[in-house]
């Protein structure tokens, strides 16, 4: 067994030929560039791209599979150097069932069964090349079509306000619009982290995940998960889920809730933080906000607590979050120790003042583990790391 970083929420912003997939993703988001900083310079070595039912997308991988920059693993997923990709799918559902949209996360084994869920897809999308399409097909029948095919199905930022299953998309349980038994893992999201999402017992059987959903390269591992597994692929990444044989999730990486854009409720209009029950903008008059995960949690939780043990969610701030940490920084960084995993993960403090300022390590080392002041963001303005 040996220890794993994997970030499973990645869209593609561009095509190689240039056609949008996540429309407001970063044009470099392309596959190979992806791949690329993944293995070198991030050091994840479990990657989700979650756009992998775009046609295009698939002919691209199939390409570098048959010119040998990539191979297919019997086991599942495709390697590039020292990462392999998952094949990711994220869908937008919102049925008869549904109080509002919901995104979800689909993770097939293979390319055949990428091609024939992209095949069933297309039948159902207003267009299959885009990523996170409505479906037009009920979440149980998408469940269903997901384990016909080996498939994981994931609800994906599980809290967030907008097109999420508990931000809007039910009135108190998920089994309002899915089959338990067909849930394979949940995704917590950026406002939110384990002790949060523990609070709702009817959780208690699913492996949580923290993950980037990442718009940008800069943004690939800003969440990520730690596992233990024999090797990266499909199949050890589903023990891992149900924690067979050895395989688990050792730690959940990711940001203080309070940085995240939704933890608090909001004002819309000018982003001031707004209290509960409050009729209008303490600040502006605005009568629109956004409720914060914080208090949608408040009301989804009742008064028995979660007994169900849980690895730990560690509060770490992103190297490029980090206040003095530019990029001129970051890459004399990465000359020192590698990938952003080493420079997280392996380097010491007094390694780090090596390289760079003590008082840039310092921070560094406070940013890793959740020392650093904050302040909450919420009504989609993240918050900041107070001076």
């Amino acid at each position: 067994m040996k220890t794993i970083y994997a970030d499973l929420h990645i869209h593609i912003g561009r095509t190689h030929t240039g056609k949008p997939v996540k429309i407001t993703g970063a044009k470099t988001l392309t596959l190979h560039r992806i791949l690329e900083e993944a293995s070198e310079g991030k050091g994840i070595e479990l990657l989700g791209i979650i756009d992998c039912h775009s046609p295009e997308v698939i002919e691209e991988i199939e390409r570098g599979i048959e010119e040998g920059r990539y191979r297919e693993l019997k086991e599942g997923g495709i390697r590039y150097r020292n990462t392999t990709l998952l094949l990711g799918s994220e869908l937008e559902i919102y049925d008869h069932t549904c109080l509002g949209p919901i995104h979800v996360l689909v993770f097939m084994p293979a390319l055949a069964e990428m091609k024939m869920f992209s095949e069933w897809l297309a039948k159902r999308l207003t267009n299959i090349h885009l990523s996170s399409q409505r479906i037009y097909e009920t979440g149980l029948n998408l469940q269903k079509k997901t384990k016909e095919l080996g498939g994981l199905f994931i609800p994906a930022h599980m809290f967030t306000p907008h097109k999420s299953l508990y931000g809007k998309g039910v009135r108190s349980s998920l089994r309002e619009v899915f089959d338990p038994a067909l849930i394979d893992a949940a995704e917590l999201g950026l406002s939110c982290d384990t002790d949060m999402a523990s609070r709702l017992t009817e959780l208690d059987p699913y492996t949580f995940l923290t993950n980037s959903d990442a718009h940008s390269l800069g943004k690939i591992g800003r969440e990520y998960n730690e596992m233990l597994l024999k090797e990266a692929n499909f199949t050890e990444f589903s023990l891992a889920l149900k924690g067979k044989d050895g395989r688990k999730i050792t730690a959940n990486y990711g940001l203080n809730p309070k940085l995240g854009k939704y933890y608090r409720t909001a004002c819309d209009r000018c982003g001031s933080p707004v209290e509960k029950g409050a009729s209008a903008c303490p600040e502006c008059g605005g009568k629109t906000m956004t409720k914060g995960v914080s208090e949608r949690l408040e009301e989804l939780s009742g008064s028995e607590k979660s007994r169900v043990p849980r690895p730990p969610y560690i509060h770490q701030i992103p190297l490029q979050f980090i206040p003095g940490v530019g990029p001129k920084t970051l890459e004399k960084l990465k000359r020192a120790f590698g990938t952003e995993m080493a420079i997280l993960h392996r380097a010491k403090e007094e390694d780090l003042a090596r390289v760079v300022q003590p008082k840039i390590a310092a921070v560094i080392h406070k940013a890793r583990t959740g020392q650093l002041a904050l302040e909450a963001g919420g009504g989609g303005t993240y918050g900041r790391i107070k001076p």
